[in-house]
């Protein structure tokens, strides 16, 4: 990350806060991502996730073959679409679960998606992303001397929200933006816990923003693009694609 960037960033997302018409976009730069998993555990963390669950993914990928094989990794997130397929998919069952903010952000209504199986399964089949998580319930120390307090504390996106007794259990859950942070004049924290500067915050509507420039001075490429997310990869347009690896996808060519 360059020197004073995410001081910059800081004082453009409080700029867009102060007028109407801010749109938050994300620039996610794969060329600098280092596989830490710095921002996935920082966001489980944050969202006080249940055990085996963040609300971003790194995947380790790659596209190619043979002698131009090309492996890295890719951070994904909720892409906050336009046209978001999942909200799509809710509306046909059941309108108001997956509202979509002036501000870009897409939202999910917790306790209507637990009453909601129905919906619960189209949103998780219509996401082509990957990053819809179900909250199965849990806790890291249960089972332990002490269930520690961290875990049932209270935490907010658009509202207050506590895992205490499993409250979010059975749910649908993903990425916001960090929507607390963000209206309080902080970055998501992934932005702020990136070490290796991959990842980028602002208002695309803002063509003097930080993510505005990155945006017309780079090469992006979006997923999926015409569900026109509002998250934009700088790398090579071949990652667009990309295949998630796994010892799966190995034993099928090394058996």
């Amino acid at each position: 990350m360059e020197i004073g960037l995410h001081q910059k960033m800081l004082r453009e997302l409080k700029e867009a806060l102060k007028k109407p018409g801010h749109k938050w976009a994300m620039v996610i730069d794969n060329r600098k991502c280092v596989g830490c998993y710095s921002c996935v555990v920082s966001c489980a963390a944050e969202n006080v996730a249940p055990p085996g669950t963040s609300l971003r993914l790194v995947y380790e990928a790659e596209t190619g073959d043979y002698t131009e094989a090309d492996r890295f990794f890719m951070p994904v997130n909720c892409m906050q679409c336009d046209n978001a397929p999942c909200k799509e998919a809710a509306d046909k069952i059941e309108k108001g679960i997956v509202t979509k903010r002036p501000d870009g952000i897409v939202v999910f209504d917790y306790e209507k998606l637990k009453k909601n199986k129905k919906a619960r399964e189209a949103i998780m089949e219509a996401c082509p992303y990957n990053v819809v998580f179900e909250d199965k319930g849990g806790f890291y120390t249960e089972n332990t001397p002490v269930l520690e307090k961290y875990e049932e504390r209270e935490f907010f996106d658009i509202k207050k929200l506590t895992r205490k007794g499993n409250a979010m259990e059975g749910t649908l859950r993903k990425c916001d933006f960090c929507i607390h942070r963000v209206e309080n004049g902080l970055l998501p924290v992934c932005v702020t816990t990136c070490i290796g500067g991959a990842i980028y915050f602002g208002d695309i509507n803002d063509p003097n923003s930080t993510v505005s420039k990155k945006v017309r001075e780079n090469k992006t490429f979006r997923m999926y693009e015409e569900n026109k997310p509002n998250v934009y990869y700088i790398g090579f347009k071949t990652r667009e694609s990309f295949v998630p690896s796994n010892i799966e996808k190995c034993v099928e060519c090394h058996g």
